[in-house]
């Protein structure tokens, strides 16, 4: 009967080196799935670089466009602040700066004769009119700031405030005297 109890032990012994082959054999071959999770996961979580955004030259309209901006520190409401200058490294382009935010701005007149200042990433606009300035981003469709006047429109502001004092002073006059004449 010692025959069975080797035959048994030997049996066992196969079978756990069999299992460890088995399980040795699947740990291998479950390997590379593992890695290639691991490499998907690294390749997620590292940043792809930023593409490469070429600024196109500007053409005649933005050129002309970019003569009527009002540049200059703003003053805009809540104590707030835009900055508009003359982009140095873009001809006929603006760099327009609130907080701690910058953008590369194109200059184009609209049919209204308001000057767009459109981001070149497309995320903001700065709009001027005669009166006022207000920045949106576009994105999400908000105003970032309102009531942004330039020097430049306020000196205008005060002109046609001044010229509507004057017509109001000569106005009555001059209809007293019409009267007069007839």
């Amino acid at each position: 009967m010692s025959m069975p109890s080797a035959f048994r032990f030997t049996s066992i012994a196969g079978a756990l080196i069999a299992g460890a082959f088995a399980f040795s054999t699947a740990l291998a071959a479950d390997a590379p799935a593992k890695a290639a999770k691991v490499a998907a996961k690294s390749a997620k979580a590292a940043p792809a670089p930023a593409p490469v955004f070429t600024v196109p030259d500007a053409q005649p309209d933005q050129v002309k466009a970019a003569e009527l901006v009002y540049y200059g520190m703003y003053d805009c409401e809540f104590s707030q602040s835009v900055s508009i200058t003359q982009s140095a490294k873009h001809s006929a382009y603006v760099d327009v700066k609130h907080g701690k935010k910058d953008w590369l701005m194109k200059p184009v007149l609209s049919s209204t004769g308001a000057v767009r200042l459109e981001d070149v990433r497309g995320e903001t606009l700065m709009v001027q009119i005669s009166s006022k300035s207000m920045l949106l981003n576009v994105k999400t469709a908000q105003r970032i700031v309102d009531d942004c006047i330039s020097p430049k429109q306020r000196e205008m502001l005060a002109e046609a405030k001044a010229a509507k004092a004057a017509a109001a002073d000569v106005g009555p006059a001059s209809t007293t005297t019409t009267s007069l004449l007839k």
